[in-house]
């Protein structure tokens, strides 16, 4: 059997690995680098955009467990993300460009993907997987369009700047993880007095903005709201969201700053540093002058600035079935940002899921375990207003009895509850079980 998956980015790539293991023959199209999307900048496979950081490794949360998820089901690109890893306190972070390296080895060492440096403007024959993206290009979404029969939907994303370490003011900055006083730290923050901070969200607020099209209506996904988007909800909006204190205490004044920016390391040389939470559409201009006005940042050199683009994804709940397949033609299969789950560790997911499917597995993973809410979330949710989601334990069914405990004690428990399923899940799909032994 042969499959082509459309996009190499983070879910096709797993997916044509996944595939390829099983022994199934695929076509890997990648239109870049000879055309390139609004926020990719290599034509290299698995670019990560938005951030170089996967989130939270912590097991008891979602994004962690995820995470352990994939490690457990022999994801090829958690194995890239663990090599590639570098300091990031409790998060898994990446060195950008050794991890799209270490994924275009692992495609060049499995015989059975033949990468095609192409675009792909209309559905190709046969078995499909279309995981291009939120940033498939026009001609490949008028095609995809024209197949279901529906507009695409549509978001905005956000890009944070990264700077230069070394234009860095550590007269004002300091290192310390949240709630952490010892030990070596991996981000490095930039207290404001409340006076700063008031001049800052002001100039913020004012701060020229990329202009939207005329025909396009502006939607953002609120897990990457721009920041001047969250300034624009209320003046002490960004003090209790991206530019919290809370468990950061300045070693120079041994009191909590009123507002602090972090940023965290981008590349395994330490060399440039990402804004946390900082996605933006300022203009390049006014990113340059409104970011100087961080305390630390005064004198900053822009490795890049923020910037904005439209994402595309499917209305997946009225449009696939359970196994992520089109109802109307069963050949093709969607996955990645497309069908609407959001974010890298997400992608990954779904292309692992699409991988195995389109290789026969015959049952699915459970609706307690991450990757079965990954599964289900753009399959089964509801279609009225249907927008991008993270993995969350809201996605998860309820625990039959609550434990003691509060909140923590419960996401433990499904975490718990979660890994015995996939192992259980595992274990009846020999295939794949015997793969990883």
């Amino acid at each position: 059997m042969k499959v082509s998956i459309v996009g190499a980015g983070l879910a096709g790539c797993e997916a044509a690995l996944q595939a390829a293991g099983l022994g199934i023959e695929v076509d890997l199209y990648e239109m870049r680098p000879a055309k390139m999307t609004p926020a990719h900048t290599t034509g290299l496979p698995a670019e990560l955009v938005c951030s170089n950081s996967l989130r939270s490794d912590l097991p008891h949360n979602a994004p962690g467990l995820l995470k352990e998820e994939l490690r457990r089901c022999g994801s090829f690109l958690m194995k890239a993300a663990d090599n590639c890893r570098i300091p990031a306190g409790g998060a898994l972070a990446v060195d950008r460009e050794e991890f799209s390296r270490t994924v275009q080895k692992m495609l060049c060492r499995q015989k059975l993907i033949t990468v095609k440096k192409e675009e792909v403007t209309e559905i190709p024959q046969g078995k499909v997987i279309i995981a291009a993206g939120p940033l498939a290009s026009g001609s490949l979404a008028d095609s995809i369009s024209e197949l279901t029969g529906s507009g695409s939907l549509y978001f905005y994303d956000a890009i944070a700047p990264v700077v230069d370490f070394e234009s860095i003011n550590m007269d004002r900055a300091f290192f310390q993880n949240r709630y952490e006083t010892d030990g070596d730290a991996d981000y490095l923050n930039c207290p404001f007095t409340e006076e700063e901070y008031y001049n800052f969200v002001r100039e913020l607020k004012l701060g020229n903005r990329v202009s939207t099209r005329d025909f396009e209506k502006e939607i953002h996904f609120q897990g990457c709201m721009p920041v001047e988007a969250i300034a624009d909800s209320g003046d002490m909006s960004l003090a209790f969201g991206p530019m919290k204190p809370v468990g950061l205490i300045d070693p120079k004044t041994g009191i909590r700053s009123f507002a602090v920016v972090q940023l965290r390391m981008e590349n395994k040389a330490g060399t440039a540093w990402n804004l946390v939470g900082f996605q933006t559409k300022l203009t390049y201009p006014e990113q340059k002058r409104i970011f100087r006005m961080i305390p630390g940042l005064e004198n900053a050199e822009f490795v890049r600035l923020g910037s904005m683009h439209r994402n595309t994804f499917i209305n997946s709940p009225a449009l696939l079935d359970c196994r992520m397949r089109l109802r109307t033609d069963e050949r093709i299969m969607f996955a990645g940002q497309i069908t609407g789950v959001e974010g890298y560790i997400e992608s990954i997911a779904s292309g692992y899921l699409a991988g195995i499917l389109v290789a026969g597995t015959d049952t699915l993973p459970s609706a307690d375990t991450a990757i079965g809410a990954i599964l289900r979330y753009p399959t089964a949710a509801v279609t009225d207003n249907y927008q991008p989601s993270n993995i969350n334990y809201g996605l998860f069914p309820p625990l039959k009895k609550k434990p003691r405990g509060g909140r923590r004690a419960r996401r433990e428990a499904q975490a718990d509850r979660a890994l015995m399923s996939l192992e259980k899940w595992l274990e009846s799909q020999v295939f794949l079980f015997s793969k990883y032994t």
